[in-house]
């Protein structure tokens, strides 16, 4: 288990499961020390217990949407040294099935922007300090979607509140040139998120997100200009050098 302060500090929302644990356990196994943030204890501290065996992990349950939790996650990464990369996956649809805009209950589409862009935002800001003087370059990864840039039936709200966040991820690199500022289509996965999509449809043919890591892990080697890119045409590696 890796507990110097010499090995990098990830920062990951939404990462009991889906992509945010199958990145966390990718990572753990490179040696990065984690910080994950997730709404269900019970599902966090399941995957907070197993990566625990592999390196230094700080599980802390909580809305992302929230001032003080956010706070706390920047505070933890602070205690570890401060964040190297922050990982912006914590995402919610709006609704199962999926509303139509015309449809979509005004509540559920302010929450679908404050978890898909405002706290993702707000994160960032807290631990921007500290990725400004991560010694290997501090990274943003925001996990955004294919309903980003494309129009499809019922994905309008999710769909406006990745590209609304891909927007901001873009300024923000102009505005800090020393952090790289990335926006990631991982595609189409078999995960409970999507599976909320489209109740009732069998998705088993899907890939599982443990698939996409090898690409996350790719991007975080080669470390690419700031900007939008798609998972699977990034290289792939099952390492990150530290």
């Amino acid at each position: 288990m890796t507990n110097d302060n010499t090995t990098p500090v990830a920062v990951i929302t939404g990462a009991s499961r889906g992509l945010g644990a199958a990145l966390a356990h990718g990572l753990a196994q490179a040696g990065w020390r984690l910080v994950l943030d997730a709404r269900t204890a019970a599902d966090l501290d399941a995957a907070a217990a197993e990566l625990g065996r592999l390196t230094t992990v700080v599980a802390i349950p909580g809305d992302v949407v929230d001032d003080d939790h956010r706070a706390v996650l920047a505070a933890a990464a602070d205690r570890l040294g401060g964040a190297d990369l922050l990982v912006n996956n914590a995402s919610v649809l709006g609704g199962s099935p999926l509303p139509a805009l015309a449809t979509f209950p005004l509540p559920a589409l302010l929450e679908t922007f404050e978890v898909n862009a405002l706290a993702p935002l707000a994160l960032t800001q807290l631990l921007l300090p500290q990725l400004r003087r991560s010694p290997s370059g501090g990274a943003v990864l925001n996990v955004s979607s294919d309903a980003a840039v494309e129009a499809y039936p019922g994905w309008g709200g999710y769909g406006a509140a990745k590209a609304a966040l891909d927007h901001a991820g873009r300024v923000l690199a102009i505005e800090e040139p020393g952090v790289r500022v990335w926006s990631v289509d991982p595609g189409e996965m078999r995960t409970r998120l999507y599976q909320q999509a489209a109740p009732g449809e069998d998705i088993t043919h899907l890939p599982p997100p443990e698939t996409v890591v090898p690409h996350l892990l790719g991007l975080l080697r080669s470390r690419p200009a700031s900007g939008r890119y798609v998972a699977a045409e990034l290289p792939a590696v099952e390492a990150v050098a530290r």
